[in-house]
Parts: C-alpha cells; structure tokens; sequence
C-alpha cells in the first residue's frame, strides 16, 4: 500500500467510460451495496447502476422527499433508510438497522459529502463539533464504516469505495488544527484537507479488511456538474474557470468534466474490477489507478504523495478513533 504501488493498470477504459461498460459481463446477482449520497448527482448514478447488475441497494438518506422522487424511477432492488453523516446519533441508528437487516454487505460506497460550504460544526454534541467538511466527509463515513465492519466481515472479498477528489492535491491534514480551532476558516483549504483525509482513510482501512479478505480503495471520480456546488455562487465558478459570466461552460471544461453517468464509472469500477484483486488501498480515477504525482503531472490528474501515505493514514485514524471516542 506504499505510494510506489500508485501505478495505473492498463484497465483499457477511456476516462469518459459509461456504466454499462465498466459493468459488462458483471453480475452482481446476491450481492448487497449501500451508497451514500446515492440518491443524487453520480451517487445517483451508481445506485443505478449497481441495481442494473443485479445487486441490492441500500441508501441512506437525509431528505426522503427528495430521495423518494429520485429513487422512483430507478428499476431494481432499491431500498432507502433514514441517515445524516452529520449526526452520529442517525449513523448509528441506520448502522444498528443494517445490522438488523442483512445478513452480509459486499460494497460500500462512501459517495455523499459536501463542498467549500460555509464554516460549521457538526458531530459530537458534547463539545464544540468538528468542521463540517472533515465531520461529514470524513468522521461521518468513518463512524458508519467501523459500525458496518461487522457486516463487511460476513462478504466475500467485500470492497469499500471512498470518493475523493483532486482538490486533495492543494494540501493535506493540518495536524496542528484540523478543527480551524486557531486559524482562519479557509473554505478550499477545509475541503483538500477532506478529501486528503478520504484517500488516507481508505489506505488505513484496506489493510484492517485484509484480515478476511476484504479491501479498500479511493476514487477520483472527475470533474462533474452536481448538487455539489450548491454553496458555490456562479460568479466565484466563473471565476474558477468553470463557467462563463452567461453561465455556458467553456470549451476546455467541457472536454475535461464528464456526464453524471461517466462520474460514477471509476467508483464502479473500485468496487467491482477483478483487476483490483490482491490491490490495497490505492487511489484510482479515470477507470485505473491513479500516477502518483510529480512535477510534469497535470494539474486535474494524479494523486499527490501526501494522499497515500502510509504512516500518515495510521496517524489520521488514530486521530479519528479518539475523535469517535471522546464524542
């Protein structure tokens, strides 16, 4: 699981890969997956695409009118039960349900999370929280994870997928304050430290599934249009390049972002790909796994060394089991 192993495969799928591509030949008949987030954007998609396949899902959800409405026309198993990654009191809940419910779960897709959103605390009720980015991204999944071991534990070769993203790249965990308890609140820097901690988190937690055959992997899943950028206004993704002031999207966006459909493909492909068999806790995007970065690498690609660290995964969740702990 060292940097060194971050070298893409050869898997043969172009990065704008659809679902049925990833999934051919695949079946997914008695196999059971939760998706979180998965009643939008490319959580959405990967609900769709899993159930497609042959296999039950399972996804929590935090508004159940907007979940009802989203869900209704995916064709399927698909079942949906109350959870909000904010409130560790519902992730237990809907863990102690699953728990109560299935008999084993093969997947699990960490998709749900939110981004460069204004400074809040969630989490624990009996102290001044944590950052939201890092509370719901990261502790919330982290929380529900350990309370599902037991389930992954009953699979066979059971996969957890936890979505990261490039913005990783801007900088890692800020050891000294991951909270923003002593430094100015920096919405961008919050989120890389975020999506940092999902690719340390899946590199930690591949090598404690190992034990019964399970694995873990971080994705990249792209550059998307969703619900994601709900806090960002059009002027600063004008700004960032994404949009045009008539709010178009330019030309070289266009050829980089993908479809919410081609968004879920490397998470698919995470959880599913015989390819990854015998792999551990790698980070993968466009289909494969990730280069690990250098100095030529393009600014939207590759995974920077502080994302598969090794030592720092272990630091990060022993960090988080005493966040867990003392809330």
């Amino acid at each position: 699981m060292a940097a060194a192993d971050q070298k893409p495969l050869g898997s043969g799928f172009p990065a704008k890969s659809e679902p049925h591509e990833i999934l051919a030949g695949i079946d997914l008949t008695g196999k059971t997956a939760i998706v979180t987030g998965g009643y939008s954007g490319i959580g959405l998609e990967t609900t769709r695409a899993l159930a497609s396949k042959g296999a039950k899902v399972i996804v929590p959800v935090r508004d159940e009118a907007k979940a009802a409405e989203n869900l209704s026309g995916v064709e399927g198993d698909v079942s949906s039960a109350t959870m909000d990654l904010a409130n560790l009191t519902s992730v237990k809940s809907f863990a102690n349900q699953m728990t109560g419910e299935l008999e084993k779960l093969d997947m699990l897709i960490n998709n749900a999370g939110i981004m460069a959103c204004p400074l809040k605390r969630v989490g624990p009720e009996n102290s001044n929280g944590w950052e939201s980015q890092f509370g719901v991204n990261h502790m919330g999944h982290f929380a529900l994870t350990k309370a599902l071991m037991p389930l992954l534990e009953q699979a066979d070769a059971p996969r957890v997928v936890a979505l990261s993203s490039i913005a990783h790249k801007r900088n890692g965990i800020l050891w000294d304050d991951i909270q923003f308890e002593n430094s100015e609140y920096q919405k961008w820097v919050a989120y890389a430290q975020a999506k940092s901690a999902n690719a340390l988190f899946a590199n930690g937690l591949s090598r404690r599934m190992a034990r019964f055959g399970g694995r873990a992997f971080s994705v990249h899943p792209g550059g998307i249009f969703t619900p994601l950028q709900r806090y960002l206004p059009i002027e600063e993704q004008v700004e960032l390049g994404w949009l045009n002031k008539d709010g178009s999207v330019p030309p070289m966006v266009a050829e980089i972002f993908k479809s919410t459909t081609q968004g879920c493909t490397t998470s698919l492909w995470a959880a599913t790909s015989p390819m990854l068999d015998g792999k551990h806790g790698l980070y993968c995007e466009d289909c494969d796994v990730a280069q690990l970065m250098d100095e030529k690498s393009p600014p939207f690609l590759h995974v920077a060394p502080h994302a598969c660290d090794d030592e720092s995964a272990e630091r990060l969740w022993d960090i988080s089991e005493k966040l867990l702990a003392e809330a």
